[in-house]
């Protein structure tokens, strides 16, 4: 259903839109409320794509190559070998339908067996339950609580720390 490759600058278009749009960014990172115009989205992108402690890729359909987000590996520390996983999903037309799920998997597989990390983690809203289930199916544990850390609509409300670990995925690999 979709594919994972490498974002281009004449590929940014999309976002134009999908960060301007307050149910797209709900969940996103905080950033993406202050980034509205043209100009800032480009200069947001391209500083994306220079950053060495970053891993991104485009989420593109199979069926007709169409960018619905972007997905990867931010934070990445050789030394502990680890990294914080994010995923944004722009295109509402492609929300609900597995793509999450999917693009976790195949990260969490380029994390373990490409990077050589040792644990990969995220923080998610406590609300967004439909990103909560993808993390949780695709292998990520909870394992903390950022109390009231996050300010959406109006009121504060706690994020979830979880991760997976290199074991973990080797056991779901072996299984």
């Amino acid at each position: 259903m979709i594919k994972l490759r490498a974002l281009s600058k004449l590929q940014v278009s999309p976002f134009y839109d999908w960060l301007n749009d307050e149910d797209s960014i709900r969940y996103s990172l905080s950033a993406f409320k202050k980034i509205n115009t043209q100009t800032e989205v480009d200069l947001w992108f391209e500083t994306l794509l220079q950053d060495e402690k970053n891993f991104n890729l485009g989420i593109f359909l199979k069926e007709n190559n169409q960018l619905v987000g972007y997905a990867g590996i931010c934070n990445i520390s050789e030394q502990n070998q680890s990294g914080e996983y994010f995923i944004f999903i722009g295109d509402k037309s492609v929300w609900g339908k597995g793509i999450g799920s999917q693009v976790s998997k195949q990260l969490i597989e380029i994390a373990f067996q490409d990077k050589k990390l040792n644990r990969l983690m995220l923080t998610v809203s406590e609300l967004n339950i439909g990103g909560v289930k993808a993390y949780q199916k695709a292998g990520f544990k909870t394992e903390g609580r950022l109390r009231q850390s996050c300010f959406r609509d109006g009121k504060f409300h706690d994020k979830l720390i979880m991760s997976v670990l290199k074991e973990e995925y080797l056991q779901t690999i072996k299984a």
